[in-house]
């Protein structure tokens, strides 16, 4: 049996403050479209509907304090798999550090990623775009919403910073793809709730880089950042990650973080003034039974 909670900073410390309002948030995100189920220690998100299918994580409050083993972990697992859900499970190592045993026991495969966070009063600033290119806010009928849905899955395809090969061709099929099966009608349907901010540089009403900020009370996460892999390293990300920081304080954000893919990522976002504040995890089958939507 694994104790589940033993955070290396004293409790009323800042970077334990800093933890604690980003577990909140974690726990919070997802209850505005998805049910939790009580697994002990474990708590499942399940979505209600169409949308993203959830994580499972560590219960909030006292239940996320107990022990946790690998058949909790197990038993999560079967639910999963029962509802056809992703077997997936996401938490901050800092904060549930003895997690990551017990899910690696229950055949897991864990990966890491740096927890970014911007400090108050931290300027973003982004370098000029190319010419014809610029940076705006994307409302539910801007008619480059759907190709900045679409970019997604195009520029995590081919992960890291190097200059890739997918282009505009890629992007017009995976915009088509967006429109017929929902995807960018259930973004709008969020931007209308305010639930999501969605940012993105356009060239016309194409977007060639897109990420949204996801408020919930004085904190947001940047999330989902990408650009199209053969128009990297021209500044278009930067120029998004300061879009959507403006965006998020002008909403009264107090904490704004992201989680980067790798340390390359993250020095990319260290230009923007993110600093590391701790690890997030995710765990996963080392060979997905099925593709993450």
């Amino acid at each position: 049996m694994i104790s589940a909670d033993s955070s290396a900073h004293p409790s009323d410390s800042p970077a334990a403050r800093l933890l604690d309002r980003l577990e909140g948030y974690y726990d919070s995100v997802p209850r505005s479209t998805a049910r939790a189920e009580d697994f002990g220690p474990l708590t499942l998100f399940v979505r209600e509907g169409e949308g993203w299918p959830y994580y499972a994580r560590p219960a909030r409050g006292p239940a996320g304090a107990g022990p946790v083993t690998a058949a909790d972990v197990l038993r999560v697992l079967a639910r999963q798999r029962e509802l056809g859900l992703p077997e997936s499970f996401e938490w901050v190592a800092e904060t549930t550090p003895a997690l990551r045993a017990a899910v690696e026991e229950a055949g897991l495969t864990v990966h890491d990623h740096p927890l970014m966070v911007l400090d108050p009063g931290t300027a973003t600033a982004a370098p000029p775009l190319p010419e014809g290119l610029a940076v705006r806010l994307l409302g539910p009928d801007d008619p480059a919403l759907p190709s900045a849905v679409a970019l997604g899955p195009l520029a995590f395809s081919q992960l890291g910073t190097a200059v890739g090969t997918t282009g505009t061709e890629e992007l017009a099929a995976a915009e088509r793809r967006a429109l017929r099966d929902g995807t960018a009608d259930r973004l709008a349907a969020r931007i209308r709730a305010g639930l999501t901010v969605m940012a993105a540089v356009v060239r016309g009403d194409t977007a060639l880089c897109s990420g949204m900020h996801q408020p919930v009370g004085a904190v947001t996460e940047l999330v989902g950042i990408g650009t199209l892999p053969a128009l990297r390293r021209q500044g278009l990300g930067l120029a998004v990650t300061a879009a959507l920081v403006a965006d998020a304080r002008s909403r009264g954000a107090e904490t704004v973080f992201l989680s980067a893919g790798d340390d390359d990522v993250a020095r990319v976002y260290a230009r923007a003034g993110f600093r590391r504040a701790a690890t997030a995890l995710i765990a996963e089958p080392a060979e997905p039974k099925a593709p993450r939507a």
